[in-house]
């Protein structure tokens, strides 16, 4: 049995074909709607395709949080994560998400993410450098090779075992955001393996502004910065440092040249907000009120 759970807030205009895609699955799913006090129809929409559906008030959702609460109604042995806005490509989707967890010493997957049809160059590399064509699995051991990247893990479109996610205690909830990221990093450290699908494919992908990825990433920031062990064994900055070199060097094989400049402010953007983040905690009080106010403006 799986189980798929899906938080949602004002979903309407994507909720049917969404809903549709799961209907069509080559396996059968129990789907869970956690929704947000939703004032749009979501609601009516998740029942009439059979949904089960669990409501909380808007100001108590939290990534982990609420993630957790549906996770304790689900029957299944496997439990999918997906969001809202991430649209199955096909109907072998789930099948090939969680057949790696047939495996015992693989307690969790992610599947590919394929940016919408009109994205950014930016959000398409982005994409590309996250979501490669070829599979993996990463262990404990890969971090020397692959630094913060062996604990990169979306819950856009992944799949936990329920035994091992309950053994951990589910995601943390003391996170602003990347609660899926430090759940994995938990599951490697206890010895687990976690497996990269690219056969489960959804169509997913945002255009952020650089005001939009400062938030994002001073909220990381916030979330690393409570959880010190996480960077103990990951560099993320080295990791940054390398997505954008590789980013420049697209743009310019490509002659994309204006795209060089914008991932310039972009990279500015996302480390002056990560560092912020992190240092929450030694900024002036009048300053870190500021920020905190501006993140949840």
């Amino acid at each position: 049995m799986v189980s798929v759970i899906i938080p949602t807030l004002n979903a309407a205009p994507v909720m049917a074909n969404l809903l549709e895609s799961l209907r069509n699955q080559t396996i059968p799913v129990e789907i869970i709607i956690i929704d947000s006090s939703s004032h749009d129809g979501t609601v009516n929409i998740a029942l009439s395709y059979g949904a089960r559906v669990l409501t909380i008030l808007r100001e108590e959702f939290g990534h982990g949080k609420t993630r957790n609460l549906a996770a304790r109604e689900v029957s299944g042995d496997v439990m999918v994560f997906l969001t809202q806005d991430a649209l199955p490509r096909d109907g072998n989707c789930i099948e090939n998400l969680v057949a790696p967890l047939g495996d015992p010493g693989i307690a969790a997957s992610y599947g590919r993410q394929i940016p919408q049809e009109g994205a950014k160059p930016p959000e398409r590399f982005v994409r590309q450098f996250n979501y490669p064509p070829d599979p993996s699995i990463k262990s404990w051991k890969d971090i020397s090779s692959l630094g913060i990247k062996t604990f990169f893990f979306s819950n856009v479109c992944s799949a936990v075992r329920r035994e091992e996610f309950e053994h951990l205690g589910g995601f943390p909830e003391d996170l602003v955001m990347f609660e899926d990221m430090l759940f994995a990093a938990k599951l490697l450290k206890d010895g687990y393996s976690v497996a990269y699908v690219p056969g489960a494919e959804v169509i997913h992908s945002h255009d952020y502004s650089w005001q939009q990825q400062f938030k994002r990433y001073a909220k990381a920031g916030i979330s690393f910065s409570n959880n010190p062990w996480f960077l103990e064994y990951a560099k993320a900055g080295e990791e940054g440092l390398s997505l954008f070199r590789k980013e420049v060097r697209y743009f310019l094989e490509n002659r994309m040249y204006y795209w060089c400049l914008y991932a310039f402010g972009d990279a500015l953007f996302k480390y002056i907000g990560f560092n912020l983040g992190l240092r929450h905690r030694s900024l002036p009080q009048m300053i870190a009120k500021r920020v905190t106010g501006y993140l949840n403006g």
